[in-house]
């Protein structure tokens, strides 16, 4: 009863309200709410993210001329930031969420993307151009062929991925995902982790590509052509892709509406792989397949969610595609060779080599836009800044103008000692070891020498030297060698190669061969000198069979045919050094390819003073050296002579008359074969010196022309 009362109450009261009055107490009650949510968020002291993730708009690219990093805004097409930072030619900008990074191959300078200031600088992990990709807890610079990875978010690391890598993915999350090139596992790199964990490897002797599916990781197998899920759980079912590809194909970082792009550049063309069925036991539709220009020579390609781009570098042309394989633009990219690269905005970025120009290709239609970076720059730098507002006349006069202020120039990192050489690797022969590396980092200074040294001595060479021989060595005594490089700053740590023992490799064995039936070789060989080492084992290839380890002095290789050359190697060992592969000792025979084969094509008599039968027959070994004999009636026979192809065989000191038997055999390794004749030979008349002159006279009367005479 009383809520009733009270409600009519208050809907009276409410009803009498003014207009204005009404609209004051609807901002009454929404002030009030939103107090009253602040006030629930700060008593809850509900958490808020200390460093926000945002997706990375537009494009940083260096200017060789303008020795600047410049941003560009993809959608709108224009130059909108410029940060001056001294750096080589060709060089890359990285962006993460506060920081640009222009990566050159001896320095990573780092600059603040508010004040376009110089912060720093940090020294590569190797001298080559790595791999960028701007994703969450990023950017990453992979250098492929040191296998490093350089994390630029905070903080830097590096971190060693274990050996050479193929072209790395990352997915939104920020995990980096690479494939090693010489074990062929795929491994993976979440965000924040110090090292890198393999659930999954290809098998022995395929080679793979590392790609995303859906934002999944998926590895393209290039030997088997097959397509597989990678989890933490290893590789999934692999699916056919429908298509043979060459161990040079290149694949995009990511799939176009289902579809996965690939580049045949054997072939010149680009296949577009469904990847739909992945992961669900279904089967890979049916390849799409688009011919490029036959004499074109293409990097990439790179995709979006919708489009694939990729670069014809003979025509310096970027040529972009719909998951359908339909053309959507082609536009030429000025200046040489492009570099093309995936924005976070979900748009392709093509630099010129200079820098000059960036080609922004738009994700959703695949159209093409060009950005005169170097130009747009200079204009901008060129346009004066605004007028002041005009001063109204108070009788004071205006406060004096100041000139502009120019930013400081960017700090000159001080040069340090050099890094490690890289990739150093000893091998060993008679009494000395050579050694080899890859230059180190120079951090600012020319390197003057790099120093060599082992247990025992130590040499310089030269700052342009690779490679050193360290002799005068004992056989069979294991050394490490230490190589590292100095500049006018000091020397830098030294890097070693794994010990090495010298000694002398064994002389090549002599090798003997027989062939059978069934393809079979059966080869066997003599002890070579191993010059005092220990025997390991041997190694013994045949063409057609690969290579096996034996332990004696023979083996049998089947199912071989034609010219097959047997290889025996010994392999030998100094006490605990590392193992020594001797000189090949070959030998080559011909195999069978089945028994052989005679047909017996003329039988020829020829009377006194010769008395013989000779028997032309075509002979066919398979492959084989074949020998032929001819048996005239059961027991005259010719001599067992080599026969190929067409063969005469000779029976001697025979006399018949009418028909004569005849049989042929033919033999090699593989086995027999014969033929038989059973008629009367073809018969020569021989004639004598008078009979001859008889015949030249009756020519003569009857007017026939007498046959020259060969001289």
């Amino acid at each position: 009863m009383y809520a009733d009362v009270a409600g009519e109450g208050t809907e009276k009261k409410s009803r009498g309200l003014g207009a204005a009055a009404r609209t004051r107490l609807v901002l009454a009650f929404l002030v009030a709410g939103c107090l009253a949510l602040i006030g629930v968020a700060v008593a809850g002291r509900a958490p808020m993210p200390s460093d926000l993730e945002y997706v990375q708009a537009g494009h940083w690219v260096y200017s060789d001329a303008l020795q600047s990093a410049l941003h560009v805004d993809g959608g709108a097409g224009q130059v909108d930031a410029r940060a001056g930072v001294p750096a080589g030619p060709g060089s890359q900008v990285a962006q993460g969420g506060r920081s640009g990074y222009v990566v050159d191959r001896s320095r990573i300078t780092l600059f603040d993307k508010s004040t376009l200031g110089v912060e720093s600088s940090i020294v590569p992990p190797a001298a080559e151009t790595p791999s960028v990709l701007e994703v969450a807890g990023g950017p990453y610079l992979v250098y492929r062929n040191a296998g490093r990875i350089v994390r630029l978010g905070d903080p830097v690391a590096t971190v060693a991925a274990g050996g050479p890598l193929a072209t790395p993915v990352a997915t939104t999350d920020g995990t980096l995902w690479v494939y090693r090139i010489d074990t062929g596992s795929v491994c993976e790199l979440p965000r924040g982790a110090a090292t890198p964990t393999c659930p999954a490897q290809l098998p022995a002797g395929h080679s793979g590509l590392l790609a995303l599916a859906d934002d999944r990781p998926v590895v393209l197998d290039v030997t088997a052509d097959t397509l597989s899920p990678v989890s933490k759980d290893g590789l999934g079912e692999p699916v056919a892709i429908g298509v043979k590809l060459p161990a040079t194909a290149l694949v995009a970082n990511t799939s176009v509406d289902g579809r996965l792009a690939v580049a045949d550049p054997d072939r010149n063309q680009l296949h577009l792989i469904d990847t739909t069925g992945l992961g669900k036991d279904g089967r890979a539709g049916r390849p799409v397949s688009v011919d490029l220009p036959k004499d074109g020579r293409f990097s990439g390609p790179v995709a979006t969610t919708h489009v694939v781009a990729l670069v014809d570098e003979t025509r310096n042309e970027v040529r972009t595609y719909d998951s359908h394989g339909t053309l959507k633009s082609s536009k030429k990219v000025p200046g040489g060779r492009p570099r093309l690269a995936h924005g976070q905005d979900d748009r392709v970025y093509v630099d010129s080599s200079d820098g000059s120009h960036v080609l922004v290709v738009d994700g959703e239609d695949g159209s093409v836009a060009d950005v005169a970076v170097d130009e747009q720059a200079q204009k901008q730098a060129a346009t004066p800044p605004p007028a002041p507002p005009q001063q109204s006349d108070t009788g004071s006069a205006p406060p004096p103008q100041q000139p502009p202020s120019r930013p400081a120039p960017p700090p000159v990192a001080k040069a340090t000692p050099p890094g490690a050489p890289r990739n150093v690797s000893a091998s060993a022969s008679d009494g000395s070891i050579k050694v080899s590396w890859s230059g180190a980092a120079d951090n600012g200074a020319r390197i003057t020498a790099y120093h060599v040294s082992w247990p025992g001595g130590a040499t310089t060479v030269a700052g342009t030297a690779r490679r050193a021989t360290v002799s005068g060595l004992d056989n069979g005594k294991s050394s490490v060698v230490t190589v590292a490089a100095e500049n006018s700053a000091g020397r830098g740590p030294g890097a070693s190669a794994k010990a090495a023992a010298p000694g002398q490799a064994a002389g090549a064995p002599s090798v003997t061969l027989t062939t059978g039936s069934g393809g079979k070789v059966s080869a066997s060989w003599s002890a070579p000198d191993l010059h005092g080492a220990d025997l390991v084992h041997y190694l013994v290839s045949a063409t057609g069979a690969g290579e096996r380890q034996v332990s004696g002095t023979s083996t049998a290789f089947t199912g071989l045919s034609g010219s097959v050359t047997v290889t025996v190697r010994a392999v030998t060992r100094y006490g605990s050094g590392a193992a020594l592969t001797g000189s090949p000792g070959r030998k080559t025979v011909s195999v069978p390819a089945g028994p052989p084969t005679v047909k017996i094509t003329h039988v020829q008599g020829k009377g006194a003073p010769d008395q013989q039968i000779i028997v032309t027959v075509t002979a066919n070994g398979n492959g084989a050296a074949a020998k032929c004999k001819a048996t005239a009636m059961g027991t005259l026979s010719s001599p067992t002579v080599p026969c190929s192809g067409t063969t005469n065989l000779t029976i001697s000191n025979i006399y018949w008359a009418g028909a004569v038997p005849i049989d042929v055999t033919i033999t090699t390794s593989a086995g027999t074969g014969s033929d038989h004749f059973n008629g009367t030979p073809a018969f020569v008349v021989v004639l004598g010196p008078l009979a001859l002159l008889g015949t030249r006279r009756l020519l003569k009367k009857t007017g026939k022309p007498e046959a020259k005479k060969e001289t």
